[in-house]
């Protein structure tokens, strides 16, 4: 197994966490240009893909995956559609309560461990399955709550 990240912070957190007898590596850098250690029986992307140009995205994991493989994409998308606004109106609400209820009213901060640079989606969910359509053809896409998709696709 091998983790990617180009925050070293969260790396060092990364392996802090993990039981050095666990047959993990981890490396700073870029996921897209740092010819990646496969093929893999499995890649996964978790919130991270809208931070990466989509295609070269797509186009870098189809490539490092073995036969058989399988990339499991949890992404994010931005809202712009009726129906993103319409998921949204429910979505926001639930959230915050869900986490009132979690922190039993108190304010939590942001973890420490969370210092990589965010930005928001730029991709609306149709655009995102365009171009999965077009990169990975037979990828499985289905929208979720909180503006998140999953992307499932399988190597033949």
């Amino acid at each position: 197994m091998h983790g990617i990240d180009l925050d070293p912070t969260i790396v060092d957190r990364a392996r802090e966490l993990t039981d050095p007898a666990a047959p993990v590596s981890f490396t700073v850098g870029d996921a897209l240009k740092e010819g990646l250690p496969g093929p893999y029986d499995v890649i996964t992307c978790v919130a991270t893909i809208h931070h990466m140009p989509f295609s070269d995205a797509l186009t870098c994991f189809r490539q490092e995956l073995a036969p058989g493989g399988t990339l499991v994409v949890v992404g994010v998308y931005r809202p712009r559609s009726l129906t993103d606004y319409l998921i949204d109106a429910v979505a926001i609400p639930a959230n915050v309560a869900g986490a009132w209820i979690k922190n039993k009213g108190r304010k939590v901060p942001r973890p420490a461990s969370m210092t990589a640079p965010t930005r928001p989606a730029a991709m609306a969910f149709a655009d995102i399955v365009r171009d999965a359509h077009q990169a990975l053809p037979g990828a499985r896409l289905q929208r979720r709550l909180f503006w998140r998709y999953t992307l499932v696709w399988h190597r033949h």
